[in-house]
């Protein structure tokens, strides 16, 4: 029996309501996972006759979590963000993205400072989710094709959120959703 998007939003929902901390969040993480296992999902959202770009599947009118599918022709690789107030959890539905996770040793008393380190590196890859909670410090780094959803906690072009510069070491306020 096929998993399809509306089941997956309503599992979210049901996951965050019942627990809205990292463990509603992890619940999401995994059902994506479960939807990216459907070929008709990941076709029909990030298959070869999807439109290039990011498209909006799914904003729920109560908690306000947003489903988007990302089909990126060219490769493109972020500096190190945040999401500010907000989460998010990348799915891979095409080719990979390679995520790296970065832990700040500066105390962010300077707020156009700071100073980064590698905390983690790995690959996702079709089928895989990763989860970046609230605050997490991330870069992603994909080739021309990668296709992904990534479910954000609320519309982050509606939240503040920081870049990094690593050969700087500077941190910088930004309010759009492209962190590069």
């Amino acid at each position: 029996m096929a998993y399809t998007l509306e089941e997956f939003c309503r599992d979210a929902r049901e996951a965050l309501k019942a627990q809205n901390g990292p463990a509603g969040r992890e619940q999401v993480r995994q059902k994506l996972e479960r939807l990216l296992a459907e070929p008709a999902f990941v076709e029909a959202t990030c298959g070869a006759s999807a439109q290039p770009g990011r498209h909006l599947l799914y904003r729920d009118p109560e908690l306000d979590f947003c489903v988007l599918a990302h089909v990126n022709t060219k490769a493109n690789r972020s500096p190190p963000h945040d999401h500010g107030s907000s989460w998010a959890v990348y799915g891979q539905a095409v080719a990979h993205t390679d995520m790296t996770e970065w832990r700040r040793l500066d105390d962010g008393s300077d707020p156009k400072a700071a100073k980064l380190e590698v905390a983690k590196t790995y690959r996702l890859t079709p089928g895989k989710a990763g989860l970046f909670d609230v605050g997490a410090i991330h870069s992603i780094d994909f080739p021309d094709g990668a296709r992904f959803v990534r479910v954000t906690g609320t519309d982050l072009d509606e939240v503040q959120r920081l870049r990094f510069d690593t050969e700087k070491g500077t941190a910088e306020t930004i309010a759009s959703a492209s962190a590069s």
